[in-house]
This record gives C-alpha cells, sequence and structure tokens, in this order.
C-alpha cells in the first residue's frame, strides 16, 4: 500500500528532545515535511501529544504511528517559519544540489576575427 502525501518528505539528521507531560526523551528527526516528522530514537503511544524542542524552540505534535525504536509526528499546522522550518528548507536546497549560473551563450560571429555581420566583419 503506497500512502500518497501532500509534502515531500526530506532527509534529515536533527537532534531534538520530545517532551510530554511526564516525560522527555532525545531523538533524531530523520525524515521532515512541513506537516509531520519521524522521529528515530525513541518512541510513544499513537494518539499522544508531545512537543519537539530545538534548541528551545518547540514545535508541537501528535504522535500518528510508533515502533519500538522510532514514531511518526504530525503537527497540527503546517510548519512555516522557524528553525525546523529553516533546517527543512536548507535540506531541501541541498537535496536539489548546485543550481547553474547562467551564463548568456555568444553569438556564433564572435569567434570570427573582427566579428560583426556582412562583409565588413571578414
Amino acid at each position: 500500500m503506497q500512502i500518497i502525501r501532500s509534502r515531500e518528505r526530506i532527509v534529515v539528521d536533527i537532534p531534538v528532545v520530545v517532551t510530554t507531560v511526564l516525560d522527555s526523551l532525545e531523538g533524531r528527526i530523520v525524515d521532515l515535511s512541513e506537516g509531520g516528522a519521524q522521529i528515530l530514537g525513541c518512541s510513544l503511544p499513537p494518539k499522544m501529544q508531545c512537543q519537539i524542542d530545538l534548541d528551545g524552540h518547540i514545535v508541537f505534535g501528535t504522535v500518528r504511528w510508533s515502533e519500538v525504536d522510532r514514531m511518526g509526528i504530525r503537527f497540527p499546522f503546517e510548519m512555516n517559519d522557524g528553525p525546523l522550518f529553516e533546517l527543512l528548507e536548507a535540506a531541501r536546497l541541498a537535496q536539489r544540489g548546485p543550481v547553474p549560473i547562467y551564463q548568456p551563450r555568444q553569438p556564433a560571429f564572435a569567434s570570427v576575427p573582427g566579428g560583426g555581420f556582412g562583409r565588413r566583419g571578414i
């Protein structure tokens, strides 16, 4: 079964602290999108609300699925700013690779001595 997602998940490696009312767990975000994240290294029960702490900046979420050592978090609102969003954008740009610099093509006559049109250029 293939899940159709509205946002592309980007591979990242971001250390975070996941906090609930009762506990704080260390983990790493291994894939991220504007709508959620997969966190490796910790696990909480599905439907549990939590917050993801990245250097004092908080993003709220709900656990959608959970395995022994990882879980999927869905954000209640799509991210559109903040440090976690900036890391997502940087990873997205890095994944695309370098952007070629535009260099205008030279006209064919530029290689002819004297360059130009007609017989005057010869």
